[in-house]
Order: C-alpha cells, then structure tokens, then sequence
C-alpha cells in the first residue's frame, strides 16, 4: 500500500508565503505524476497544479500561475508546492494526488488534506 503524507500549510497574512509538501511512501513503486489540488467550502474541488514525475513538465492553473511553484525531489519520492503573494481567495483544503504504479497496476492517490487560511 502507498500513503501520501502531507505536510505544511497554515494561517498566512495575505502576500506571505506558505509551503506544502506531500511524501510518498510504501511498497516498491514507481511515481509517474503528482498533483495539488484544493477545495475551498462550498466550492468543488480544483486542480491547482501538476508536474510529471520523470521529465518535471508542469501545469498551473491560470488563479496561480506567477505565484506558485510545483517542484519535485526523486530521492525523497516527495512534491512541493511552494505558494507566494498569497490571496484570502487561496484559503482552501490542498490535497496531493499521484498516480503511482506498483506492479503492473496504476492506482491513483490522495492525501489527507493539509488546511491553508489566508487572512487580509
């Protein structure tokens, strides 16, 4: 079984940063795209950022793009998302997603949700 383990976020006055990051551990497996997503009350929940596991292509979505930052550390199988010049419109539960195959399967993946809250 693989587990993403989230870590990060918090309460930030808006134009501060934050940083998230999302470890993955487990059984022997292979890493192939990881995610960021956020869901803010009442809202559905969006994708806010991907990057590929082996060629690091990323992908932002227009709300974040200049502000955040997707990065990827193979030797510690973990994502970062650094966020700067927060907006209270940022507040939301962020999420980390991955598809990971182990074996000849392809599972998709959450983590349970870390809190940001930007404050004006």
């Amino acid at each position: 079984q693989v587990q993403l383990v989230e870590s990060g976020g918090g309460l930030v006055q808006a134009g501060g940063s934050l940083s998230l990051s999302c470890a993955a551990s487990g059984r022997t497996f292979s890493i192939y795209r990881l995610a960021w997503f956020r869901q803010a009350p009442g809202k559905e929940r969006e994708l806010v950022a991907v990057i590929s596991w082996s060629g690091g292509s990323t992908y932002y979505t227009d709300s974040v793009k200049g502000r955040f930052t997707i990065s990827r550390e193979h030797a510690e199988n973990t994502v970062y998302l650094q966020m700067n010049s927060l907006k209270p419109e940022d507040t939301a539960v962020y999420y980390c997603n991955a598809d990971i195959a182990t074996g000849f399967t392809i599972t998709n993946y959450w983590g349970q949700g870390t809190q940001v809250t930007v404050s004006n």
